[in-house]
């Protein structure tokens, strides 16, 4: 569907924090998405994010783990031919150093390193491929599904914070599937294999220096409860910030014009220093956590050598075997400070992850009935019976509306803001569903039908046109994506916009700018005149599509009005006399009712409501 958004209403916005106003002491209005996500760190949901690495299990987990236990075990055979090769070949009990042993232990040392080299490279490689395709089919989930959210999630959420979960939440996630979820096993291997050869070397050492292990497990779940809840803060603060930038640039040239690039700084000094000082507050917490293992790991050492001196003095342990044991305590608290780390990295990736499945998780308020079936080739008749609706409970927007539209007319929509206009074209596009009553279109029911289908036969032409970055052959193709270059320059020739396209620079194949700042207001509504006709729909909806068009452009395009709106069942929303006075039926609103009903000779002969405007509009002609 050639659709483009249109909102009667702007989003709600909720009472400001602390009660102050807006702009006093940095303080704005907190939106639904800024609410801090509290949940229950919970596997399932870990589980969840994992299993984006499914389909890649097959592939490189096999080759991956191989290398990993390569990698691991050449690691820790090292300290074991270091102790060797002190008590056999430096410091042998028989007193005769051994040079041609101690070669042959340096040079399979040697070889070990670079194994061990080889494999971290593969490993590596690897990794980073599955992490790099994970991150790939998880954003691209995200982004097909918020697609596919109904207007009123949008109406909650500022676009800044949707952005944000699309980028900066999804590539937090990086390191956990690149090295993350791999550094996982390879400490937890590691660790095993370490315990199992202390506890060989002796056991009774071995089980003095594993005991700190049950104090670094207190210290890490007495700390990952509010780290976590930091690092959450710290996403949240980031969305606002994201939403406040988005905001600003959307909105520069209001700011401006007011003048208040000013107090729009000092709001967004206010949240950079909150970002700064949530972002410091996790930090700490998050460096908290080495010095705690290293002092922990300090005391370790101390029971290795007290005991291992004594060990020796009783004839127990060697000197070569206590280096060797040395060693493997070092390599010991290696992959536990990891392993905090690394549950430092899971708590912030957790926090990501909740955000982004918090919006996958959101179910479209407008989806396809179960039994929903395709919409065929429409005449394009539409009966609107009793329709009411709402936008928040208790609060009717429209109130019991009835329309007979027959095929191939022209239904001119009149009335106040506010009146019910724009909600009634939003009500057949199905971006909202009707709260009571019932809209159907040639005998169809449209929440009976795909909405797919529905919408493909809808075409929208609105006031602010949205001018995608691109070619100006590509905006008019987004009407139809398959159409031809003659076919695009055929629709722009009947809507008068070809003269103005050829002088381009590069007539068809110019740039635009985002949004088509470089359009004037009656380009960028020509051009959605063309995307319209080459989309041609059955039914036409005209949403104040020639309010911003000058006299001269508005004159250009009336013959082409009447070519887009032949043969098709149309509405048009305007004010403009030119544009609604050869409307086969127009119908004027007022506060979600119809007061009026006629073409226009019958409704200026009635002297009611639409005949007052009209009058009005010629008063300032």
């Amino acid at each position: 569907m050639n659709a483009e958004i249109n909102m009667e209403r702007k989003p709600k916005q909720k009472a400001p924090r602390n009660g102050k106003e807006p702009g006093t002491t940095g303080e704005r209005f907190v939106y639904q998405d800024d609410d801090a996500i509290e949940k229950p760190f919970n596997w399932k949901q870990l589980t969840r994010l994992l299993s984006y690495m499914r389909p890649y299990a097959k592939q490189m987990v096999p080759l991956i783990i191989v290398l990993m236990l390569i990698g691991t075990v050449t690691k820790l055979a090292v300290p074991y031919l270091t102790g060797q090769a002190i008590d056999k070949a430096i410091a042998p009990e028989n007193g005769m150093p051994s040079l041609s042993l101690l070669y042959k232990i340096t040079i399979a040392v040697l070889a070990l390193f670079i194994i061990q080299y080889i494999t971290g490279i593969f490993r590596i490689k690897y990794t980073n491929i599955i992490g790099q395709r994970v991150i790939y089919d998880l954003r691209a989930d995200l982004f097909r599904h918020i697609q596919r959210l109904s207007f009123n999630f949008y109406d909650k959420r500022p676009a800044g914070s949707v952005l944000v979960r699309v980028t900066n939440d999804v590539n937090s996630l990086q390191d956990l599937f690149t090295n993350g979820v791999v550094n996982l096993l390879i400490d937890i291997v590691q660790l095993f294999g370490i315990v199992v050869i202390l506890l060989f070397i002796n056991w009774k050492l071995g089980l003095a220096v594993i005991v700190t292990v049950p104090i670094m497990f207190f210290i890490s779940t007495t700390l990952r409860v509010k780290i976590r809840r930091a690092w959450q803060d710290v996403r949240t603060k980031n969305s606002r910030i994201n939403s406040h930038l988005n905001e600003s640039i959307q909105g520069i040239r209001v700011t401006q014009a007011y003048t208040q690039e000013e107090e729009n700084m000092k709001f967004f000094d206010h949240m950079n220093a909150d970002s700064k000082k949530s972002w410091d507050r996790a930090s700490a917490m998050n460096q908290a956590f080495g010095p705690m293992i290293e002092i922990t790991g300090g005391f370790g050492t101390l029971i290795l050598f007290w005991l291992g001196a004594t060990l020796i003095q009783n004839g127990e342990l060697t000197i070569g075997l206590l280096i060797a044991f040395s060693n493997y305590v070092g390599n010991f608290w290696e992959p536990i400070n990891r392993l905090g780390q690394m549950y430092n990295q899971l708590l912030v990736a957790m926090a990501s992850s909740e955000r982004i499945f918090e919006f996958i998780d959101e179910k479209p308020n407008i989806d396809d009935a179960p039994n929903a079936k395709k919409l065929p080739q429409i005449k394009g008749d539409i009966k609107l019976e009793q329709v009411v609706f709402e936008y928040e409970k208790g609060r009717q927007a429209l109130k019991g509306i009835s329309l007979d539209v027959k095929a191939g007319q022209s239904i001119a929509l009149v009335g106040h803001t506010g009146s019910g206009k724009s909600t009634i074209i939003n009500l057949l596009s199905r971006f909202y569903d009707i709260t009571e009553g019932k809209i159907t279109i040639d005998g169809y029911d449209i929440r009976q039908v795909t909405v797919e289908s529905l919408r493909q036969q809808i075409g929208v032409v609105l006031q602010d046109t949205f001018i995608f970055s691109g070619t100006i052959r590509d905006n008019i193709r987004f009407g139809r994506l398959d159409a031809t270059d003659e076919e695009i320059e055929e629709v722009a020739k009947a809507v008068d916009a070809h003269d103005f396209i050829i002088n381009m620079p590069s007539g068809y194949d110019t740039e635009v700018e985002e949004r088509g700042n470089m359009l004037s207001m009656g380009q960028r509504q020509l051009l959605s005149f063309a995307r319209a006709l080459l989309a041609d729909p059955r039914i036409l909806i005209l949403d104040e599509a020639t309010a911003s068009i000058d006299t001269e452009t508005e004159l250009k395009i009336q013959d082409a009005l009447k070519v887009l709106l032949k043969g098709r069942t149309s509405f048009i929303v305007a004010h403009r006399l030119s544009t609604i006075r050869h409307a086969d039926m127009i119908v004027v609103l007022d506060h979600g009712q119809i007061i009026e009903q006629g073409n226009h000779s019958q409704l200026m002969n009635m002297q009611g409501t639409y005949y007052g405007l009209i009058e009005a509009q010629y008063k300032f002609l």
